[in-house]
């Protein structure tokens, strides 16, 4: 065997080697064997070691026995100084026992807290900070007008190296201490140069670049060359990817609009290179959704547009977690709504969609899941009644999340994909207008019918919308007396609910009536060019008769008169245009083919629609804007004053009046007496003072709480006496207050309290 183990192992064959007992190579594996026993061996030697141990530690122990009676005097000194020497035990091993077997300690060190690696990470920082000092070279003007002079003449790697050394170094000043991060080269400390170094590298340094790189613009400029193409992008890939970080960073850091819409811009027209660096991509992508959802106009719009491009050319890498994102970022920021808020939500919803377009079996993963989300509230909201749930369905989240999905699928129709959706989506919505169908929410109701109507129109799924609005006129008395006046017009558009001091303002009414000639007119018109419009409007035209048989209002009478005539027009068109129809019911194809035909011609109702969607659009970007249609009259500040200070004031007012000298017929209508045939004119001012008395306490925060003063009343009070001096007062009371005493002056300045009690209001005026 001692001949066979001297054999490479190369040469051995299978029994040989087992029998050999893996001893092929002898002068490391037997070492190996003698350092490394058999497990018998290694149990038979180690009580033999102990016994070594031992036998040692007894034999020194003997020695100090003897040393303490031949010289005590040492001993003394020992057992003084160095008393660990005679406190000798028999456990203690000699070294040669240490070298021989190794014993782990008790605690293990982990690497990096051993104090040398300490000194080692404090020696590094030292040395770097030296190196910074040392090297650090201020840049000036002129170095920055030197390289774009040279870059201009011929971009070089070497040179590219350097401004991208400065661009950071100018980009670490906008977030102060950049711990972190390799230090620059270059340190920047002057404005104007931190302007001038931007301002070159973002517009003319990539242009330098493409030029070196010897990019090739593509024929078919839908595709994107990459800049890792060419030749020599190996030599300039690491400051490359460096610049686009810090172009991150400083998209980051800015707040000027301008500013950042220019460095947008430029990432824009980067973004071939920012597909380069997947990294980088990633961190841009989600900084830009930040921007698209809370920047300025501007920005938003550059910010959408880098999203689009960079998903457009890599989907399959970026559009699931990008669109992930933006919704979210979408829910967080339409948690409120204002006039001025309403037209970035309007964006987000239409640059989103656009979004969902790009791929739409990504698209109905998303929407299923969140509508799925949708219909779960509602239903927790229906089954646990609680105000909790409720809130949890009737907030602008809620509702706006409701209109985005249904013009997604508007926009993506016909898509076999997303079909499917149109059912479910339609149920959560008629389900969230039937959870809590009071007065007080018909601005959400409106909000509702209106997503139905656009899914409705562009889907061409019929959707019986006209039952939630015709149910309004049945629900809201009319003819009813307001219970106080307002100034200002309710705003539908940017409210869920009403208060209950909003439900008794004539606002409430006009705004009400308003509303709903939209509606009817704009889920109609969608349905004019159809067969079977006749039987469809019919339900219509006898709710509307009937409206107008109750009402005694004309204000609302004359709208709803108007919408009727239109309907019936329309009906009787298309009553006498299939009435010369050839093809019978049950011909879907020549349906199909009729109604086209008829929609390209026109119909009385879709001309009158556009003429009127030109008007109504323009009141609507007034609403949006903060303008109101109510703005020209100048109506002055609210000041609610007491009972006392009013009359106080009515009396200083009337004494100056009736001191004056002079006998015109204008001052002498501040005393005419107002008969019955003056009621009608005079019921709105007087009921005005009464709803102020009445309701003025009662109005907490919600909208449409705004009153008219006292001080334009009084204006209207004398144009109305003017008018009925003319023509009821006797001329003997023209001639002036002057039969009158001082005493019954100031008690008719004070007027009758009885007086309101006798008016009958109208709004016919």
């Amino acid at each position: 065997m001692a001949g066979s183990g001297r054999r490479s192992l190369a040469e051995l064959s299978v029994d040989e080697f087992l029998a050999a007992g893996f001893e092929s190579e002898p002068d490391g594996d037997e070492e190996e064997e003698e350092a490394r026993p058999r497990p018998k061996q290694r149990e038979r030697g180690r009580p033999q070691a102990a016994a070594r141990k031992k036998g040692k530690a007894s034999e020194h122990k003997d020695q100090l026995s003897r040393l303490k009676e031949k010289d005590p005097e040492f001993y003394k000194f020992l057992e003084e100084n160095d008393r660990t020497l005679l406190n000798f035990d028999a456990s203690d091993s000699s070294d040669e026992d240490d070298e021989r077997l190794h014993v782990p300690p008790d605690t293990l060190e982990v690497p990096g807290e051993a104090s040398d690696e300490d000194e080692d990470e404090d020696e590094d920082k030292r040395k770097t900070a030296k190196h910074k000092k040392a090297d650090t070279i201020p840049v000036s003007l002129k170095m920055v007008e030197e390289w774009k002079k040279a870059a201009e003449r011929r971009l070089t790697p070497r040179l590219f190296h350097e401004i991208t050394q400065a661009f950071k170094a100018a980009v670490a000043t906008t977030k102060g201490d950049n711990d972190g991060a390799d230090p620059s080269k270059y340190k920047v400390i002057d404005a104007a140069v931190f302007n001038a170094l931007v301002s070159f590298c973002v517009r003319d340094l990539f242009h330098c670049l493409q030029e070196l790189l010897l990019i090739k613009a593509p024929k078919n400029k839908q595709k994107l060359v990459l800049p890792s193409s060419s030749p020599i992008w190996s030599k300039l890939r690491l400051d490359v990817r460096m610049y686009l970080s810090c172009t991150i960073q400083l998209l980051s850091c800015l707040t000027e609009a301008s500013v950042g819409a220019a460095v947008l811009q430029h990432v824009n027209a980067t973004v071939p290179y920012y597909l380069t660096f997947p990294k980088q991509c990633r961190i841009l992508l989600k900084r830009v959704v930040h921007l698209w959802s809370t920047g300025e106009e501007t920005v938003r719009v550059l910010a959408f547009l880098v999203l689009n491009k960079i998903c457009r050319h890599k989907k399959d890498a970026y559009l699931h977690t990008l669109l992930k994102q933006m919704y979210i970022s979408f829910v967080k920021n339409s948690r409120f709504t204002s006039p001025n808020v309403l037209p970035m939500i309007n964006f987000m919803q239409r640059t989103l969609t656009e979004m969902y377009a790009l791929d739409t079996h990504i698209s109905y993963q998303h929407a299923f899941i969140y509508i799925r989300q949708l219909a779960i509230h509602l239903r927790s909201a229906m089954t646990i009644k609680k105000k909790e749930n409720f809130q949890s369905v009737y907030n602008w989240q809620y509702v706006h999340c409701l209109y985005f999905w249904c013009r997604v699928l508007s926009t993506i129709y016909p898509s076999e994909v997303m079909e499917p959706l149109i059912y479910p989506l339609t149920q959560v919505i008629i389900g969230c207008i039937k959870l809590v169908p009071t007065a007080r929410f018909y601005p959400l109701r409106m909000h509702c019918i209106r997503a139905l109507t656009l899914l409705s129109e562009n889907t061409r799924t019929f959707i019986p919308v006209l039952p939630f609005i015709l149910e309004i006129f049945q629900q809201v008395d009319f003819n009813k007396r307001p219970g106080r006046m307002s100034a200002k017009p309710i705003n539908f558009a940017v409210i869920l609910k009403l208060s209950n001091a909003n439900l008794q303002e004539k606002a409430f009414r006009d705004g009400l009536i308003e509303q709903l000639y939209d509606l009817i007119l704009e889920y109609l018109h969608c349905q004019a060019h159809s067969i079977g419009f006749p039987e469809l409007v019919l339900p219509t035209i006898i709710q509307l008769k009937s409206f107008l048989k109750e009402c005694k209002i004309a204000n609302y009478c004359k709208p709803i008169r108007q919408l009727l005539e239109k309907l019936q027009e329309n009906s009787a068109y298309i009553a006498s245009r299939r009435q010369k129809a050839t093809f019978g019911v049950a011909s879907r194809e020549s349906v199909e083919q009729w109604e086209k035909q008829v929609k390209e011609e026109g119909t009385p109702l879709t001309k009158y629609y556009a003429q009127w969607k030109k008007l109504r659009e323009k009141e609507i970007q007034l609403e949006i804007t903060g303008k109101e249609r109510l703005e020209d009259l100048n109506f002055p500040e609210i000041k609610r004053k007491k009972q006392e200070e009013r009359k106080e004031e009515d009396k200083k007012e009337f004494k100056e009046l009736f001191e004056l000298d002079t006998d015109s017929d204008e001052e002498s209508t501040g005393i005419a007496v107002k008969g019955k045939s003056k009621a009608k004119a005079a019921s709105d001012d007087d009921s005005s003072e009464a709803s102020s008395k009445d309701y003025g306490e009662d109005d907490d925060d919600e909208e449409g709480q705004y009153e008219v003063e006292e001080d334009e009343e009084d204006v209207e009070d004398d144009g109305d006496s003017d008018e009925d001096d003319s023509t009821e007062a006797p001329r003997k009371q023209r001639s002036g207050p002057r039969g009158l005493s001082r005493a019954d002056l100031e008690q008719l300045a004070q007027g009758g309290e009885d007086v309101v009690e006798d008016l009958a209001f109208s709004d016919e005026d």
